[in-house]
């Protein structure tokens, strides 16, 4: 009896090397889109990450104070020591508070982060003049870093919406009064009070304390001790400022 295999039967036993090999390449094809999918994935994993740190921090820094700044620790790096000591908001003059909301944010109990008729006035006024809120001066500093960067505006941007939601008012000021460089090398109201009228914070009136106000914009260039006659003028508005909030409500969402 022939055993001679027919086309036909050779045809069949011929197929299942066929499907292996198209098996086989669409295994080879799939490989590069699986590692396409799997890099992927873990870029976005990874790109969450400082999101979620930051996010944290500012939890954090909610109920923690924070052990320092990109400023701080600059400038002691610079200088080799500065001066800075922590003290809450409630050891402190209450015309400390009002005169820095008056002359840093006059409006810094009715916005949400950024002071939209300060930007519009300074638009108006070719940008001659800053229109940034003590809240967004907080994130720079405590978050940031200093200097005009757009990445640095955007960052800022972005997390100032997300300080007021997280930090009551009251948190934010005292954050930024205790971090905000005062005169050279001196963070805070508790250094800057010592350095220049040799007080505590509680003690000072409503003259030092508007005169401090006074050399935030810049305070390696001012001096509340020894002031010129443009900064005593300055100061002298700065506290009919503050006398102005307290009478009209405006500083309510930091004082109990």
């Amino acid at each position: 009896m022939s055993t001679k295999k027919t086309p036909a039967k050779r045809a069949a036993k011929k197929t299942p090397a066929k499907g292996r090999a198209r098996t086989t390449q669409a295994r080879r094809t799939a490989m590069p889109v699986r590692w396409v999918l799997f890099t992927w994935r873990w870029f976005l994993r990874l790109a969450l990450v400082p999101p979620l740190l930051l996010l944290a921090l500012i939890i954090l820094f909610r109920f923690v104070n924070p052990p320092i700044t990109h400023t701080i620790w600059s400038e002691q790096r610079r200088l080799g020591t500065v001066e800075r000591q922590w003290v809450p908001i409630e050891y402190m003059s209450p015309y400390v508070a009002r005169s820095v909301v008056a002359a840093e944010d006059a409006n810094f109990c009715l916005h949400w982060g950024f002071d939209m008729e300060a930007i519009r006035d300074a638009l108006d006024d070719g940008a001659q003049r800053g229109a940034s809120t003590l809240s967004q001066q907080t994130v720079k500093n405590v978050f940031l870093w200093q200097g005009r960067s757009w990445v640095r505006k955007a960052l800022e941007a972005l997390l100032t919406p997300v300080v007021e939601i997280v930090w009551p008012k009251q948190r934010i000021l005292e954050v930024y009064l205790n971090v905000a460089e005062m005169d050279e090398g001196v963070f805070g109201i508790e250094a800057a009070a010592h350095r220049y009228f040799n007080t505590s914070p509680r003690d000072l009136t409503a003259t030092q304390a508007a005169r401090i106000a006074a050399v935030l914009p810049d305070p390696k260039r001012r001096n509340a001790a020894n002031a010129t006659p443009w900064l005593r003028k300055r100061a002298a508005s700065i506290r009919d400022g503050a006398a102005t909030i307290k009478a009209d409500g405006r500083a309510s969402c930091f004082e109990d």
